[in-house]
């Protein structure tokens, strides 16, 4: 292919060899391709020179293919018809049948939210369609979009390219999540208790700081530190310790540990939005803007439920 490429040899000059072919005459091609006459006859000296042989010769008013160029026709044409199908045919994109592979970057809070639902819908849908989900986080959005090791992303993201595109799908706020069993808390829950207690929080970091020490600046008595929401549950059934969450992931934490407890928190923590993030090069990819409407659609019910 490359060294097709390399040869002087212009392939729009094809285009005009058929439709010369096709016409009759150089006056009959030049109307049809919006070309002047001298244009037409330009670009077939052009194409006879790389041939290397007469393509056309003079019968009465108009032009009549030679051998060489009878042969030309016969290896052109179907090659420019299938160009052109190939350029104006509409897309053709089946749920049931893609067996496309579709990857997705996932904060840590949408993986219990979006997976599990997503996968149902998918088995109905799209049972051949796969699905790879990569752990992103705000910091490492932008550079996993722009190389393309990731489709399409969920999570809450700040400031990123303009051929990004974003789709907000629900804000979510904060609540105090725990063990009645192991913590006494009061109802409404009071700042004294609240601080009053041991925490867990989640930190990509690896430190002691949660969303309470980088929103408000108070510090906590913060027992254990996790990497990831999923060893929330456990560590809250270990002993009185609180954990503040998303409002999503409290639900999910409850809905696997029913005996756990939600209390709304007795501060303002500030919400940022879970957004869909998706780079411009895949915007009109069927396959891609199926499953951006499914995550769409699963969040819109994840918000209504919150």
């Amino acid at each position: 292919m490359n060294e097709s490429y390399g040869r002087d040899l212009d392939l729009n000059l094809l285009r005009v060899f058929a439709v010369v072919a096709a016409a009759g005459s150089v006056t009959g091609a030049a109307a049809r391709l919006y070309l002047t006459q001298p244009a037409v006859s330009a670009a077939l000296r052009r194409l006879t020179a790389a041939v290397g042989a007469p393509l056309f010769a003079r019968r009465g008013r108009g032009l009549a293919l030679t051998a060489r160029g009878e042969r030309l026709r016969a290896h052109v044409e179907p090659h420019l018809r299938a160009l052109v199908d190939a350029a104006l045919a509409a897309p053709a994109f089946d749920p049931a049948t893609t067996t496309r592979t579709i990857r997705l970057g996932l904060s840590d809070a949408a993986d219990a939210w979006l997976l599990p639902a997503l996968l149902r819908r998918l088995a109905v849908e799209a049972p051949r369609l796969r699905v790879v989900s990569t752990p992103v986080q705000f910091r490492t959005i932008g550079p996993a979009l722009a190389s393309g090791a990731i489709d399409a992303a969920i999570t809450v993201a700040d400031d990123l390219p303009a051929d990004v595109h974003r789709r907000t799908l629900f804000v979510g706020g904060f609540v105090c999540v725990y063990d009645p069993r192991h913590a006494r808390l009061p109802r409404p829950l009071t700042d004294a208790a609240y601080f009053a207690h041991d925490h867990v929080v989640v930190s990509y970091n690896g430190d002691l700081r949660g969303i309470v020490e980088d929103a408000l600046g108070r510090a906590r008595s913060v027992r254990c530190s996790v990497s990831s929401f999923a060893g929330v549950g456990a560590v809250l059934d270990s002993g009185p310790l609180l954990a503040t969450v998303p409002v999503v992931i409290a639900h999910e934490l409850r809905a696997v540990r029913p005996h756990l407890r939600i209390a709304p928190l007795p501060f303002e923590l500030p919400t940022s939005p879970v957004e869909l993030l998706w780079p411009a090069v895949t915007d009109d990819d069927d396959a891609c803007r199926y499953l951006r409407d499914l995550v769409a659609a699963i969040a819109a019910d994840v918000a209504a439920q919150a």
